[in-house]
């Protein structure tokens, strides 16, 4: 394995997760100074987080055709140039517009396509490589996003209070580094192609929709990205009441141990997936999750709840790459198509989670305990689609 070539495609990959990682936690980590420094609302800096999310799954569905044309090797390049192309612009682009606003806009939506173009390829990229646990390699590829964001949260505090917030700006040039570096690598690391049928062909959108283990797949992706950000993003709010700290110190604390505990999970997996099931694994944590979402929303004590919020983070963490590990699995031939479907389900998921527990909190008078409750339905289902995907494939 160590002699293996396309080790180096994996760190390339590895380090595009850290990449995606810098992109997505970075801005909002400013949006209390872009709206003291360029008199940003509210609702601006909400629409800035709603244009992220719709970027990120337009470029899901309509990102495979671009790849497909391009090729992978340009496709990788380009995700990496427009991540640190909108990193640079973030520091100019403000000033340099009448509207800084607008300004933001263009660098949040330019560096949010290159998110979304490394979510659709570098998965499937991976999958191609003749590495002998495939399962494995996906797991370990996947816990480094998870690692990427407790690295750009943590330095970029560092940094703001070693440096002051007020220079942000240098920060950001300093982040958009990365991207660099990766668009390098992939000019040179070795590329395999994901595997064809007799034709010589992936398999089509529409014709994955009719196979009734995409929709479990699709199923399981939603559930796990909706159990997921139904948690992390209210882990701050049980960091500050738990550990009686103020916001900022929660802010950081919950979401972090959130992030590393889902990093353990995937390292964890990778490590030992020798002895342990995949399926089995997915199930364990499917049913461990949702006590976790009971004790989060049941239990009387503020510690019990952050470290529940924690076991979430380690319980979800298989979901996404375990799904896609199943979905290569069972259909060898669905190509990027695929995993880009895939992951515009997951981002759905996304965002359904965090809605369902407010929407719900707030019909049932306002407490965050319900709306957990409500969102325990999440993990439920997860466990439902990994048991159907456990059936046995049928014979030819």
């Amino acid at each position: 394995m160590s002699r293996n070539p396309y080790n180096k495609t994996l760190f390339a990959a590895c380090m595009g997760y850290v990449v995606q990682a810098v992109v997505v936690n970075f801005a909002p980590l400013l949006f209390v100074t872009f709206q003291s420094q360029y008199g940003l609302s509210l609702s601006q800096i909400s629409f800035l987080l709603t244009l992220t999310f719709a970027v990120q799954l337009f470029g899901d569905l309509i990102l495979p055709k671009f790849i497909y044309a391009a090729g992978q090797r340009a496709a990788a390049v380009a995700a990496n140039v427009a991540a640190a192309l909108g990193l640079v612009l973030l520091v100019y682009l403000p000033e340099a517009l009448p509207n800084a606003f607008a300004g933001i806009l263009i660098a949040v939506g330019i560096y949010s396509l290159g998110s979304s173009m490394i979510e659709v390829l570098i998965s499937p990229l991976v999958e191609a490589c003749p590495f002998d646990k495939k399962s494995s390699t996906m797991s370990f590829l996947h816990s480094f996003y998870c690692w990427g964001s407790v690295l750009t949260v943590g330095l970029s505090t560092v940094y703001f209070v070693l440096v002051g917030v007020e220079h942000w700006k240098w920060l950001s040039l300093l982040w958009a580094i990365v991207p660099v570096v990766d668009g390098i690598l992939f000019l040179k690391v070795p590329l395999a192609s994901l595997p064809t049928d007799e034709n010589g062909r992936q398999a089509s959108l529409p014709s994955l929709i009719k196979q009734p283990v995409v929709w479990a797949l699709l199923l399981l992706m939603t559930a796990g990205g909706a159990a997921e950000l139904a948690v992390s993003q209210w882990a701050s709010a049980f960091a500050e009441a738990a550990l009686h700290v103020k916001k900022t110190v929660g802010d950081l604390l919950g979401p972090m141990l959130f992030a590393v505990l889902m990093g353990a999970s995937r390292l964890f997996y990778a490590l030992f997936s020798d002895k342990i099931r995949l399926f089995r694994f997915m199930l364990t944590c499917a049913v461990v999750c949702v006590v976790a979402f009971l004790l989060i929303a049941l239990s009387p004590w503020p510690l019990v709840g952050l470290l529940a919020c924690g076991l979430v983070g380690f319980c979800v963490g298989m979901f996404w790459p375990g799904s896609l590990s199943l979905g290569a699995g069972r259909l060898p031939f669905g190509g990027t198509a695929l995993f880009s479907l895939m992951a515009a389900f997951g981002d759905v998921g996304c965002a359904i989670g965090p809605v369902t527990v407010g929407f719900a909190a707030d019909a049932l008078g306002g407490n965050l305990s319900y709306g957990m409750l409500c969102a325990t339905i999440f993990p439920v289902l997860a466990g439902i689609s990994i048991l159907i995907l456990r059936k046995p494939k049928p014979k030819k």
